[in-house]
């Protein structure tokens, strides 16, 4: 458990697209996870994103999302 201001939002937009939402402020549905590139990676190996959201997510989009990140 960590505070809020220390994790990264990922967000389903209502026309279903999935994206990092630096702002915190995107609409939609959140999911949240630590900022480090090994949180996001393990996360993204427990399909945990695709659960939150209940949809397949491509491997483009993880990509952009984690290079976002670093």
């Amino acid at each position: 458990m960590k505070p809020k201001r220390e994790l990264v939002r990922v967000v389903k937009s209502p026309e279903g697209e999935v994206s990092l939402d630096l702002t915190g402020k995107k609409a939609g549905r959140g999911a949240y996870v630590c900022r480090s590139a090994e949180c996001f990676k393990k996360a993204r190996k427990a399909k945990r994103f695709e659960r939150a959201f209940e949809c397949k997510i491509p491997d483009e989009v993880y990509a952009l999302m984690e290079g976002e990140l670093t």
